[in-house]
């Protein structure tokens, strides 16, 4: 499975990596800008053509394409393609972790259907082939952290906690959106150990001080650089006034984005990134409340183009996204198996259908206020599949429970 998802999606990259060759991409690729920055000492710079620090990346990308740029040159053919192929091998790679955690939650029929659904899905081979970003890195941590959540919720072992605290962190480091979902995970796993009576605050605690280490250097670098707390990223502001200034033809205008409109860079030249991205949250917030009928149809439609691909059909839009019919199928299609696997996976492996249910419908929330995008779903792929495969292959509510969790059921 792992050698013919690699295979595929390696196959793909001479027919996309030329795109990254391109000028604009050249000069306005975030992580490389960063990397960039990185290699030539300047810390973690702007992902903007802008000479200044900057907390809008996340470190743990970044440093791996420095890494790469370091070894085949900065945005070279070579380098590019290294970026492309070792994302590549993070998508294949999660053909473990999925199949592990399909075949405890449902059997050994489901996970080889699924793993070989993900090694063959339009989705990641796509995603993994063609965008030099993190999603797939990220997929394939968050896969394990799930792999490991089920473990935790029947051992109280410190060191698998710690385990869990510690690649939360990287997750979180790789993409914030993981944090979505790992206070859920650390919680539900807590739960489950108090109901069988076993320890649950110290593991729960070994895990949170686990995480909160791993992020500190982060928070401590941005507090030194910007003198204010910043979480994670300081973008929030960009991202809340590119969905939300009154335009609705398209689920996001990149037009004023400061890679796409000159006059934006210069403001955030000249202003900084934090006044600069202060300066966005309060015209978003500013339109928001003036506007909460819009804000909330807007918000439910960004909630069904996460979900089934759909945005217009206006021809302005569709001339902008002309392969929105197909996906419209292949996304609406996928999730509706989805759905259906996981009613059925209530009522008989109910434990394992929260657990999938909190991820399913946390990871995106966000999204739905903020803005949208096509790959801020695509971790989700593999754990859409593994419940389709189920709602699918399913015959009786307890002839396909895996003895692993018909032993938990009688042991309860």
């Amino acid at each position: 499975m792992i050698l013919a998802a690699l295979a595929i999606r390696l196959a793909v990259i001479p027919f996309v990596y030329d795109e990254w060759m391109q000028p604009y991409f050249v000069e306005h690729w975030d992580q490389g800008n960063v990397a960039s920055a990185l290699l030539a000492g300047r810390g973690f710079g702007s992902p903007f053509p802008v000479d200044m620090p900057s907390t809008i990346m996340p470190p743990v990308y970044p440093c791996i394409v420095a890494a790469i740029f370091w070894i085949f040159g900065i945005h070279t053919v070579t380098s590019i393609i290294a970026a492309l192929s070792l994302n590549c091998l993070f998508s294949a790679l999660a053909c473990i972790p999925v199949y592990l955690i399909a075949q405890r939650s449902f059997g050994d029929r489901t996970a080889k259907w699924a793993t070989w659904g993900w090694a063959f899905s339009p989705y990641g081979i796509y995603f993994a082939a063609e965008w030099a970003w993190s999603t797939h890195l990220l997929l394939l941590a968050l896969y394990w952290l799930l792999y490991l959540a089920q473990d935790m919720e029947r051992s109280d072992r410190p060191r698998l906690w710690l385990g869990f605290g510690l690649l939360s962190g990287f997750a979180a480091l790789t993409e914030p959106v993981a944090l979505s979902v790992v206070p859920f995970l650390i919680a539900l796993s807590a739960w489950r150990l108090r109901e069988r009576g076993k320890a649950w605050l110290m593991p729960g605690g070994v895990a949170v001080l686990a995480l909160l280490a791993t992020l500190s250097p982060w928070f401590i670098r941005n507090y030194v650089t910007f003198h204010r707390f910043i979480p994670m990223r300081g973008s929030m502001g960009l991202q809340l006034y590119l969905g939300n200034h009154g335009e609705s033809v398209h689920w996001v205008h990149v037009e004023h984005h400061p890679n796409h409109d000159p006059a934006e860079l210069e403001a955030y030249r000249q202003m900084g990134e934090m006044a600069y991205m202060d300066h966005k949250l309060q015209l978003a917030v500013s339109y928001i409340r003036a506007h909460p009928g819009w804000y909330a149809w807007m918000s439910f439609r960004r909630a069904v183009y996460l979900w089934t691909g759909f945005w217009s059909f206006d021809p302005a839009y569709l001339a902008e996204e002309p392969l929105d019919p197909p996906n419209i199928f292949l996304a609406t299609t996928l999730s509706l198996l989805a759905m259906f696997g996981l009613v059925k996976a209530f009522r008989s492996v109910r434990a394992e259908a929260i657990r999938y249910a909190g991820v399913l419908f946390l990871l995106p929330f966000l999204y739905y206020f903020v803005h949208p995008n096509a790959y801020y779903m695509r971790p989700l792929d593999p754990l859409i599949l593994i419940l389709g495969v189920y709602g699918i292959l399913r015959r009786s509510p307890q002839s396909d429970i895996p003895g692993y969790y018909r032993l938990a059921q009688t042991s309860q």
